[in-house]
C-alpha cells in the first residue's frame, strides 16, 4: 500500500504585508507544501499564531522588527525553522544570514539552520559585488567604499505604495497636477545610517561602514546598486579584468548570479542602464564597467524577487533539502 510524500507544513506571520503576500503567491500551486493559515480575526492572537508556528517545518516572519523579535521568542518547537524578513537579526552571529552565495559553506549552514535572517534588497546586491573582491584581497577590509542604490517603490511597503498608487490613479482619472516630489528620484536616509548598512558591512567583510545614498523612483520594483572605485583604491597590479575574473570565477555555475560580459557591449550599446530587467525573476545580473583608471560595478536584481520574498523561499527550498530553485525564475 503506497503512502502519499509527507507535506512540509509552511506558516508566514504577516501574511498581509508585501513580501507575506508574494511567498503565498509564490507557494501556493506547491503539491509538497501545505499552506498554514491564520483566521483574519484571529491575527492578532498571540495564542493562535504561536500555534501556528511551533506546527510549521518553516515559519517566514514577514514583520517589522520589534514584533519579529518577539515572534522568535515564541517558538519552543525546535524542529520549526524561522527565516525572518525583518532586520532584526541579520548581524546576530547566532542566526545564520540567508544568502546562498555568500561564501562557500553558506549553503550547508543554510541546510542546517533552525533560524535564518533573510537579506534586505540593497544588501543582497552590495554584498554580492563586495564580499568576493574583500575575499580575493582586491579590496582592503578598510576600505572607504560608497554605494549608491535605485530602487522601486515597492521597496518602501505599503504606505510608499499607497502613496504612490494613489497618485497614479488620480492621473488615470484625469488629474493633470504634476506631483513633483513623486515623479522625479527620491534620495532618502540621508542622516548615512540606512537599515541595511550593518549587514552590507559586516556580510562584506569591511570594518569600516559605507556611505550609502539609497534612491527612490516612481517605477514598482527593480533595483540597481552602483559601487564606484578609482584603481588605486584596489590591491596592485588589479585592474577592471581582474575584478570581472574574481566575480566570474566566485559565481561559475550559481543557478541565479550572472556576471555579465566586462563592459557589456548591450548595456553601452543601449546608451543607459535598464534597472528593470530583472523584475518577474530571481537572477542577479553583476557588471564590471572599465574607465581610464576607474571601474564602476553594478548589481541589478527584482528588489521584490531576489531582494525578498524570492531570496526567502530559495533559502526554504535549501533548508529543506529541496532542489534550490523551485518556484524560482531564474
Amino acid at each position: 500500500m503506497s503512502t502519499a510524500p509527507k507535506k512540509f507544513r509552511v506558516y508566514v506571520d504577516g501574511q498581509e504585508g508585501t513580501t507575506g503576500l508574494r511567498i503565498h503567491e509564490m507557494l501556493a500551486a506547491r503539491p509538497d507544501l501545505e499552506l498554514l493559515r491564520i483566521s483574519p480575526e484571529l491575527r492578532k492572537d498571540d495564542a493562535e499564531r504561536a500555534r501556528l508556528l511551533n506546527a510549521a517545518d518553516v515559519a517566514f516572519l514577514c514583520l517589522p522588527d520589534e514584533a519579529s523579535r518577539a515572534a522568535a521568542k515564541m517558538i519552543t518547537n525546535p524542529d520549526t525553522c524561522l527565516i525572518d524578513a525583518s532586520t532584526a537579526h541579520r548581524t546576530d552571529p547566532s542566526w545564520v544570514y540567508g544568502l546562498p552565495e555568500l561564501a562557500p559553506g553558506q549553503r550547508e549552514a543554510l541546510r542546517t539552520a533552525k533560524r535564518i535572517a533573510n537579506p534586505g534588497c540593497h544588501a543582497t546586491a552590495f554584498i554580492l559585488l563586495m564580499r568576493p573582491l574583500v575575499d580575493a584581497g582586491l579590496v582592503a577590509v578598510d576600505a572607504n567604499v560608497t554605494a549608491t542604490s535605485i530602487t522601486g517603490y515597492s521597496g518602501g511597503g505599503k504606505k510608499m505604495i499607497e502613496q504612490y498608487q494613489g497618485w497614479h490613479a488620480r492621473q488615470m482619472d484625469g488629474e493633470r497636477q504634476v506631483d513633483a516630489a513623486l515623479s522625479a528620484p527620491r534620495p532618502y536616509a540621508l542622516g548615512l545610517a540606512h537599515k541595511h548598512i550593518p549587514e552590507m558591512k559586516t556580510c562584506s567583510k569591511l570594518t569600516r561602514a559605507p556611505v550609502f545614498m539609497p534612491i527612490v523612483g516612481n517605477f514598482y520594483k527593480g533595483l540597481a546598486v552602483s559601487i564606484p572605485f578609482h584603481l588605486n583604491q584596489f590591491a596592485a597590479d588589479t585592474d577592471a579584468a581582474k575584478v570581472h575574473a574574481t566575480l566570474a570565477e566566485r559565481y561559475a555555475g550559481e543557478p541565479f548570479v550572472n556576471v555579465m560580459p566586462l563592459s557589456d557591449p548591450a548595456v553601452i550599446a543601449e546608451g543607459s542602464f535598464d534597472v528593470q530587467a530583472c523584475n518577474d525573476t530571481q537572477r542577479a545580473d553583476l557588471f564590471v564597467f572599465a574607465g581610464a583608471g576607474q571601474v564602476l560595478l553594478m548589481a541589478r536584481i527584482d528588489n521584490l524577487g531576489k531582494g525578498a520574498s524570492g531570496a526567502a523561499v530559495q533559502t526554504m527550498n535549501l533548508h529543506l533539502g529541496l532542489p534550490e530553485t523551485l518556484s524560482l525564475q531564474d
